[in-house]
């Protein structure tokens, strides 16, 4: 298991933001898919190496077109990056696909395909039927719906447990 210290995991958090508001606003490249995240982002000890996870929703040779265009771009991106960002040593960019998104995406479009096929609603059905129960039961706290709060106390009124001080007193 590798070591992660807290700084590089800040440092990886910070990189991943400005990478993704850089990739959005600064980059007019047609290769990168709109639908285009950064997922994580791994920074070696030394701070020389970013590995940047990327999670493109599109066909497979899109996704590795995406990826090509963004390595394409990391020198570029780079110093964009050392704008906002001030490191002694600004790391190399080494962007890498990430298909985690993608395959539990697919995981949940399966489990609802398997639900269809056993006759089973939605999930999204059921919870909105849940709700629908929770709404006609009124509230759980058990006080009628009619009933009204206590108005709350004014700003100035004495607090129990914590008496105000009189001006006679100072």
């Amino acid at each position: 298991m590798v070591r992660v210290s807290r700084r590089t995991e800040r440092v990886g958090s910070l990189i991943r933001d400005i990478l993704a508001g850089l990739i959005r606003t600064r980059l007019n490249d047609p290769r990168i898919e709109p639908l285009t995240s950064i997922t994580r982002v791994d920074v070696a000890a030394d701070f020389s190496l970013a590995t940047v996870h990327v999670s493109v929703m599109a066909t497979e040779a899109k996704r590795k077109l995406t990826v090509q265009a963004l390595q394409s771009a990391s020198a570029r991106l780079r110093s964009f990056m050392g704008e906002d960002l001030v490191l002694r040593k600004l790391p190399r960019l080494v962007f890498e696909l990430d298909d985690s998104v993608r395959r539990g995406a697919e995981m949940v479009n399966a489990l609802e395909q398997l639900r269809a096929e056993r006759g089973e609603p939605p999930d999204w059905e059921v919870a909105g039927e849940n709700e629908d129960q929770d709404q006609a039961a009124g509230p759980a706290d058990g006080a009628s719906a009619g009933a009204t709060r206590p108005p709350a106390p004014a700003a100035d009124a004495p607090r129990p447990g914590n008496p105000q001080r009189s001006s006679e007193a100072e």
